[in-house]
């Protein structure tokens, strides 16, 4: 079966769209409207993998590659860098992007906006939830569930465990999905292992805290001299990924106690009030019993505590949260609070989504930090809500 590239001209669409614009044209958003073409650079640089592969890509003549935009933050951002513009502002989109998907068509509407420059995260989270939440009422989509996570407490986590920082990269960077951080951790556990590879102490010390890619490609060519094409069904590739693991363990990795902490914490879940109990007694445990520095992730509990109250100050009720410990979206910009609204059809496909980006507008160019945090909304999922 084949998925047309072009969505339709649906009228309803294009009144769930003006409603969703409308909602944030009363809360004084300005609306923008960035160009389709976009230099492809930022994509490929910060989405990660999973939009990465599902870009529309194509060539300028001067050589450039260019892409048909796939969202609307990245332009939105762009374009407020190039501005010049310091103070806070909220900034209104909609219309078309363009991403490869299976079983859908490769453009649809997308409606939202971008809180860039609010110094008080915890109140803009609230804000752009709230916003949220008003425009899916203004098209007559109420939600069952609101499904909620936090990079920043996890990474706190990661601070407190002492941990080297190329393990801490590489735990960070697969956040978000559980099935690929529970499999890294188990290769991470110091010791881990029974193939013999841990009595290489020499050579595990000699790779620890190395460019990953470069000792990577050591390993490898060392096999491949020494004539080992696979060990015990392990590929050379798999044989040196194991080795950067254990090298990485080897250097304040990831030991037994840690790992055990780890999934404590990760198992952390229920709706949001309840959740905020338990983060709170789980700090008390890093600290009264494993001993260990963990304001970090204190002041990351206290906050999302504010945030929480400042949520239900803005007309969302916080049991309508769920807070998941592992819980991240797709997008490797994000950084602290993320949050996604499921479409009620069954599908797990998100209806609408966003959270905090706090480093992206300094990779784009800002000269100083720029605190950001926006939402999208997918226009025609809405029609799954009638």
């Amino acid at each position: 079966m084949t998925t047309a590239l072009f969505a339709s001209n649906d009228p309803t669409a294009q009144r769930h769209l003006e409603a969703t614009l409308a909602v944030l044209a009363d809360a004084g958003a300005l609306r923008v409207e960035p160009p389709i073409l976009q230099p492809a650079d930022g994509f490929l640089d910060t989405v990660g993998e999973d939009i990465r592969k599902r870009l529309f890509l194509t060539q300028g003549i001067d050589g450039a590659t260019l892409c048909l935009r796939p969202d609307f933050t990245i332009p939105v951002c762009r374009a407020h860098v190039e501005s010049g513009r310091v103070e806070p502002i909220v900034y209104s989109y909609g219309g078309r992007v363009f991403r490869q998907r299976a079983g859908e068509t490769g453009e649809f509407l997308q409606a939202g906006a971008e809180l860039l420059g609010h110094e008080d995260r915890a109140q803009a989270d609230a804000q752009c939830l709230s916003l949220t939440v008003k425009a899916l009422a203004a098209c007559g989509a109420v939600p069952d569930g609101i499904a909620v996570g936090d990079e920043d407490l996890f990474s706190a986590l990661l601070d407190a465990l002492g941990l080297a920082p190329t393990v801490r990269q590489r735990l960070r960077g697969a956040f978000g999905d559980r099935e690929r951080l529970t499999s890294l951790a188990d290769r991470l556990v110091s010791g881990a292992g029974t193939d013999g590879l841990t009595a290489h102490a020499g050579v595990l010390s000699a790779l620890a805290g190395q460019d990953r890619q470069g000792a990577q490609a050591l390993v490898e060519d060392l096999l491949s001299i020494a004539g080992i094409g696979t060990v015990a069904g392990r590929t050379p590739h798999e044989i040196a990924e194991r080795f950067l693991d254990q090298a990485d363990a080897a250097r304040a990795g990831l030991d037994a106690q840690r790992r055990a902490i780890l999934d404590a914490y990760l198992s952390i879940s229920g709706p949001m009030p309840d959740a905020v109990d338990e983060l709170g007694r789980f700090f008390g445990t890093l600290t009264l019993e494993h001993k260990l520095d963990a304001d970090a992730f204190g002041r990351a509990v206290a906050e999302f505590r504010r945030r929480m109250d400042l949520i239900e100050a803005a007309g969302v009720d916080p049991r309508r949260l769920t807070f998941a410990a592992g819980f991240g979206r797709a997008i490797d910009y994000y950084t602290g609070f993320v949050f996604e609204i499921a479409a009620p059809d069954g599908s797990g496909r998100p209806l609408a989504g966003g959270g905090r980006y706090d480093a992206l507008l300094t990779l784009l160019g800002a000269n100083t930090p720029v605190p950001a945090v926006g939402f999208s909304v997918w226009i025609e999922r809405l029609e799954t809500t009638r």
